[in-house]
């Protein structure tokens, strides 16, 4: 039977983590987060509050859950999970046990207000600069990866459904404005294909396709310390091996070497 938890157990963890090599520890110590509020601020326009309603998380702090995002590949709704399940994301986001944690749907609606206001970018430019005036130069090459980040479906007609891949607002939402505000028009469809299976007859079970909407998060991440260097958000229908020549290598890395799945690998690239 478990012993009950003691009075410095948690604190005695966290140290814990710090001794054998806490990444997101280093996170906080090099980079001072406080610096990006003021161009969070701007990007969000949240209200001053004086017309009630429930106050946003810390841009700050949301800002950081991005981050832990990036750098672990992780949905909105996995984000969510292992915030509450994980010490170490606890107190790089400045979380105790009581305190409340944002749901997916929160963390979907921060990230998607950034990208609206053609923040996110900028933001993760400077981290990266941030990151590199600390002397962690990107070394001994890099790691490329894609993660599914799944959206509030949408229940649209096939009409409006063309409407929107084809760029255009459908007809009768703009009359309607709190109803478009709650269309996502960016995320799309994507098919996450799983392996066949052998049958303990030796028969193999029929490939499964899962049907996912939403967004695609791309990242790449320099071997050797483990920091994200580039980062891009496309619709979930984007293909993974596109975005390697557009922007997700770091040019400046001072090995060559390149870590990626299946999906990165075609002639062009190879060549790239």
């Amino acid at each position: 039977m478990a012993k009950a938890p003691g009075l410095f157990d948690v604190e005695e963890r966290l140290q814990r983590l710090s001794d054998i090599g806490d990444q997101l520890e280093a996170f906080a110590a090099v980079v001072d987060f406080e610096m990006f509020r003021a161009d969070l601020l701007a990007a969000l326009g949240y209200s001053d509050g004086a017309k009630g309603g429930r106050p946003p998380f810390d841009p700050v702090m949301m800002f950081k859950v991005l981050v832990v995002q990036a750098q672990n590949n992780l949905s909105d709704d996995r984000a969510e999970f292992l915030i509450n399940d994980r010490l170490s994301f606890m107190r790089f986001l400045g979380l105790g046990l009581g305190d409340k944690v944002p749901d997916a749907k929160t963390i979907w609606a921060f990230r998607e207000r950034l990208t609206r206001a053609g923040a996110i970018e900028a933001l993760f430019a400077r981290f990266d600069r941030a990151v590199r005036d600390a002397g962690y130069i990107p070394m001994s090459g890099q790691i490329v990866d894609a993660s599914l980040v799944s959206a509030p479906r949408q229940r649209n007609s096939e009409a409006e459904k063309l409407a929107i891949k084809a760029g255009r607002v459908p007809d009768g939402w703009a009359d309607k404005p709190e109803k478009l505000r709650q269309k996502d028009r960016d995320a799309r469809w994507t098919l996450v294909y799983g392996k066949a299976r052998l049958r303990e007859d030796g028969t193999k079970h029929a490939d499964i396709a899962i049907p996912v909407f939403g967004y695609k998060s791309h990242a790449g991440i320099d071997r050797r310390h483990g920091f994200i260097r580039t980062w891009e958000v496309t619709d979930a229908s984007r293909h993974d091996g596109r975005m390697l020549r557009r922007g997700l290598l770091d040019k400046s890395n001072t090995a060559s070497t390149v870590w990626a799945d299946s999906a990165y690998r075609s002639k062009a690239n190879e060549a790239y």
